[in-house]
């Protein structure tokens, strides 16, 4: 697939310059928030409403407390299940709900933000990332700062309801964001364009709709696929995506799908596509991230403990988590 990150006319790379912020290990520690959003009413299978669970039962809390971190954990946003919903729109299922929960969910994480905290959101299937940028957006521009966005995902989640070919909402939360598609969905949280498509980089792309592949070309978001990871290597592509956002962007916003991981190592997930990102890959993206204290917000989603065995992926993107929060190897 074409994406702007393709190495013909390429200078040689420059060494990573830094963001213009203090590193993580020397600011202070923000009491952390933890969200659950139990939701699978996006996905074409169940199993990721339990996500939450599984990451705690995966001590993702005691994670953060051995970093040094106060961490208050705020239970779950309240999710209706689909045995009591009825599809009304096979092109946008269970849209009601969605998007009622997801505006509960924004209020949420601005409210977190506004305090000086910081929310990590754990999910649930990606549809929760309409309701998590929402709110992120909402105090960015509160605050007088531009938000940008890293979305590690083996898809690009920026279906509308004229593209998706399954109508299922968890492909669609980046088209809300930027504002094309339901007008439900861009609406939640407020009637703006949350995010600029320029403010976005993608990581780890490789299954991409036909729909998609033309928005993000004629959007000009910046697309890393694992063919340009492949090429590039992840140290030359995490370094370059925060060197492109750190000019464009006060506040970065990382999503991150477990599905992102080759099933190899994480299974349990809600989509899972061959070919994905190594263990020290994913590591190295969150290690990098929190180097260069670029990160203002978390979420993590599609973790599907049915899928799983004893729940190692959950206990993966507990360990993942922790990577982006400062945890070192020495």
């Amino acid at each position: 697939m074409p994406s702007r990150s393709k190495t013909e006319g390429r200078e040689p790379a420059r060494p990573a310059k830094p963001v213009n912020r203090p590193s993580r290990r020397q600011r202070r520690k923000p009491t952390i928030h933890i969200i659950g959003f139990p939701m699978d009413l996006g996905a074409g299978r169940r199993g990721v409403d339990m996500g939450p669970s599984a990451l705690r039962i995966a001590d993702i809390e005691g994670r953060l407390e051995a970093l040094g971190y106060p961490v208050v954990d705020h239970g779950d946003i309240d999710v209706q299940e689909p045995e009591v919903l009825t599809v009304v729109d096979k092109s946008l299922r269970y849209l009601p709900e969605i998007t009622r929960s997801c505006e509960r969910l924004a209020r949420r994480v601005k409210s977190s933000l506004r305090t000086g905290d910081f929310p990590i959101v754990l999910g649930g299937d990606h549809s929760m990332a309409i309701g998590t940028i929402a709110g992120v957006a909402a105090y960015c521009r509160d605050a007088g700062k531009r938000l940008g966005v890293i979305w590690v995902d083996a898809h690009s989640d920026i279906n509308t309801p004229g593209t998706s070919p399954s109508g299922n909402i968890h492909g669609m939360p980046v088209a809300a964001a930027i504002g094309i598609g339901s007008p439900e969905l861009a609406r939640v949280g407020g009637d703006y364009r949350k995010l600029d498509p320029h403010n976005i980089v993608m990581i780890g792309l490789r299954s991409v709709d036909e729909g998609e592949r033309r928005v993000i070309l004629e959007t000009g978001i910046r697309a890393y696929t694992m063919t340009d990871i492949d090429r590039l290597g992840m140290h030359q592509v995490i370094n370059e995506s925060l060197d492109y956002l750190s000019e464009r962007a006060d506040h970065i916003h990382v999503s991150f799908d477990l599905d992102s991981v080759d099933p190899s190592i994480a299974m349990g997930v809600g989509t899972p596509v061959p070919g994905g990102l190594t263990y020290r890959e994913a590591h190295l993206v969150m290690e990098t991230i929190a180097e260069r204290g670029a990160l203002g917000s978390l979420e993590v989603a599609e973790v599907n403990p049915i899928l799983d065995t004893l729940n190692m992926s959950a206990m993966f993107a507990a360990d993942l988590v922790a990577s982006a929060m400062g945890k070192r190897i020495l």
